[in-house]
């Protein structure tokens, strides 16, 4: 008893350190967001706040847009996270329950995309968002004008009526289309559904039920664990592009937040106090969505079940 007692106290003392070197850094950048500029410079540094300095803040709001940044920033990556789930789950059935020629083939062939290099992808991704025009008959559509006329001012598209030009820069539809799929999550939810048992499936086409309908009444349920993970990660990855949305962005209030924390820091390198408050209102949501996604995983776990 006084073994697995001795045990259970050493876990909870490497379990309690380990958890302090990974919060370390985040309880710094608070307790930097809330200093002074007197107090930042101070050596060695302060481990607690000696003033509580909100105006922080305060100056890194007037200095840069950063609602505006974070506005732009969730709703690049809510379109990513989405896309990531409809699209991986329609694939990953496909591969998982769908017989067809050369299925192991072209299940490798979409694999490999994964290995190509992101740089190598920029160039021709940047010249699909250019301008485009649309045949010399399009302003006699006033059917495909008035849609295009929609979509830009949803921030979809940027629509010019004179000549038909169209391109996604400065456009939500330009910062997430390049990552609209996902072949990693295609082949980790594709593995959650390999693990359905087959005997399943069949019972199920038996009863007249079809794909599309034993996808989203079965298979995406038993499949939530799966989803919500690829749901954090694709947001996640999203919200800290910085390179493509600096690329095809010119317009200020089409930026994102990781601009604009970069923006905040080269305009005044030695405030850390005031970047580190920028810092600190930039990770608001995605500890929100840790905490939201993080229950949605338990329950997913536990409401996953197959009845005999």
């Amino acid at each position: 008893m006084k073994t697995e007692a001795t045990q259970k106290i050493l876990q909870y003392m490497l379990l309690t350190g380990m958890a302090i070197i990974v919060l370390f850094p985040l309880y710094q950048a608070v307790v930097t967001s809330l200093a002074t500029e007197a107090d930042v410079s101070n050596y060695p540094p302060q481990l607690f706040p000696v003033h509580w300095n909100f105006e922080n803040f305060t100056q890194a709001l007037s200095m840069a847009p950063i609602p505006r940044y974070l506005l732009n920033s969730i709703i690049q990556s809510s379109l990513v996270m989405l896309s990531h789930l409809v699209l991986a789950s329609l694939a990953a059935y496909a591969f998982a329950f769908i017989e067809f020629p050369f299925k192991p083939a072209f299940f490798l062939l979409f694999l490999s995309t994964m290995m190509i290099p992101w740089e190598a992808t920029i160039i021709p991704n940047y010249q699909f968002i250019t301008t485009k025009t649309f045949p010399p008959d399009c302003p006699s559509s006033d059917v495909l004008r008035a849609g295009m006329q929609f979509f830009k001012d949803l921030s979809l598209v940027n629509f010019n009526v004179n000549d038909c030009s169209y391109s996604f820069k400065d456009t939500y539809l330009g910062l997430a289309l390049p990552y609209l799929a996902t072949a990693f999550g295609t082949f980790m939810v594709r593995q959650f559904f390999m693990a359905i048992p087959r005997d399943l499936f069949d019972a199920a086409v038996i009863d007249g039920c079809g794909q599309l309908r034993f996808l989203m009444t079965i298979a995406v349920p038993l499949a939530r664990p799966a989803l919500g993970t690829l749901a954090v990660y694709s947001f996640l990855q999203t919200y800290n592009q910085y390179l493509w949305p600096l690329l095809v962005t010119n317009k200020a209030e089409m930026r994102t937040v990781q601009i604009g924390l970069a923006l905040l820091q080269d305009q005044e390198r030695f405030l850390w106090n005031v970047v580190m408050a920028g810092v600190v209102m930039i990770l608001v949501p995605t500890f929100a969505l840790f905490i939201i996604g993080n229950r949605q995983l338990i329950r997913g776990l536990t409401a996953g079940a197959v009845k005999g």
